[in-house]
């Protein structure tokens, strides 16, 4: 179930040079983008943290990856020039993109530490995470400032990591994809992306005028009339790896009429019982699960390649409701670990942290992962109060507790979904 950590946790010192804006390596056009009605949305406004492992590869012997990355950016840049520009926000709360070429936050740094000393589990959370993506002071709010936060670390053994943090307003995981993948390809040679970028925004505007057609429980706006479930202090961070095994021993324990469910719902409704459990609301509160989804293909016509809302408009752009809500976020098809700047695939690549947003201790993400022994799985990382976690873990081995006694593995395939 967990992936087994070292007794002593991992303490290094990372020495980083004075925060710097990359700009474009061109001038690129000024002038003001619109979000569309869905980007802007409460839910969204807030800053998202990734992270990126990297071997050393002796085929780039003396080439730097700071060097090589930050060069790259600047052009990647030229084709993605809204990242290097500030979120203003207008009438409405609409936000917009005033493409002012001011540059991405880049940060320089190196770390006495090497990628084995970090064991074989990476994982969130990771050792020293607020000295491997600095938060440059001032600059995490959502209006005026960079969208872009990027720090490449060095290794004492050649590799480096690569951490960054977006304002998620800007990109879902998809499109946040696409853009490392073009600062990669870049790094390695190309003269412009693969994906042309393609903005767009306008294709999910609310129709003139507005009007709702559907019920959106997800927005809901439900009273806290018990206090809040999930305390801003004592959070407790820990992931989870799901393999065959464990995905097969939730499995048994479905009644026949359920077994055609799919790996994601099965997962997804054990995390939701065990979480309410270990939250330990009272008998009448209604407890929700939210699960994100990537619609690109199901309009009609689709979503053009490279594109990284009727409610929002007419209700203020609210939040996604969060009281006594567990959202869920599979990203095992966004692609982050196939992201290459010279250095090969990473180590590991995705969201640096569970309980991200507004509201810590309401997201998990779903990340693909290989454990110490090859098994190919997902690893998920929780946050929760600690005496909650606690809970959590007992109300897990309780359903896995007989996993080593079931033989195969699942067959039926993940629902696909993004951030």
């Amino acid at each position: 179930m967990t992936t087994p950590s070292s007794p002593e946790p991992l303490v290094f010192t990372v020495r980083r040079r004075k925060a710097e804006l990359v700009a474009p390596a061109k001038p690129t056009p000024r002038e003001v983008k619109l979000l569309s009605d869905i980007d802007d949305q409460d839910g969204l406004r807030f800053q998202i943290p990734v992270i990126q492992f990297y071997r050393c590869d002796p085929s780039m012997e003396g080439k730097d990856p700071v060097v090589v990355i930050r060069k790259a950016l600047a052009e990647a840049l030229v084709f993605y020039y809204p990242f290097a520009g500030r979120l203003r926000e207008g009438p409405a709360r609409k936000l917009m993109v005033d493409c002012t070429g001011e540059g991405v936050l880049f940060i320089e740094a190196d770390a006495d530490v090497t990628l084995t000393q970090f064991g074989d589990a990476l994982q969130p959370p990771f050792p020293c995470w607020e000295d491997l993506l600095y938060d440059v002071p001032g600059s995490a709010q959502v209006l005026n400032t960079p969208l872009l936060l990027i720090q490449v670390t060095r290794l004492k053994c050649g590799g480096f990591i690569f951490a960054l943090r977006l304002n998620h307003t800007m990109s879902d995981a998809a499109g946040l994809v696409q853009f490392m993948s073009a600062v990669g390809e870049i790094a390695r040679g190309a003269g412009e992306p693969l994906v042309p970028p393609v903005w767009r925004r306008e294709l999910l505007n609310a129709r003139v005028p507005p009007r709702v057609t559907c019920i959106h429980r997800e927005y809901e706006q439900v009273p806290d009339t018990k206090g809040t479930i999930i305390p801003l202090d004592d959070m407790a961070h820990r992931s989870f790896f799901f393999g065959p095994t464990e995905v097969a021993a939730i499995r048994r324990l479905l009644p026949p009429h359920q077994q055609r469910c799919s790996d994601f719902e099965i997962l997804t409704a054990c995390l939701w019982r065990c979480r309410t459990i270990a939250l330990q609301p009272d008998s009448e509160e209604e407890v929700r699960i939210i699960c994100i989804v990537n619609a690109r293909g199901k309009f009609n016509p689709p979503l053009p390649t490279g594109y990284y809302a009727d409610l929002m408009v007419l209700n203020g752009r609210p939040h996604f409701t969060v009281v006594r809500s567990y959202l869920v976020s599979d990203v095992t098809r966004a692609g982050f670990g196939e992201v290459d700047f010279g250095w090969g695939r990473a180590a590991y690549g995705g969201p640096a942290k569970g309980g991200v947003g507004a509201i810590p201790g309401v997201a998990s993400f779903y990340i693909p992962f290989t454990n110490a022994m090859g098994e190919h799985g997902l690893v998920i990382p929780i946050c929760l109060p600690s005496d909650a976690m606690d809970r959590f873990v007992q109300e897990l081995e309780i359903i896995l507790n007989n996993h080593h006694h079931v033989t195969g593995t699942p067959t039926s395939p993940f629902i696909p979904s993004s951030l």
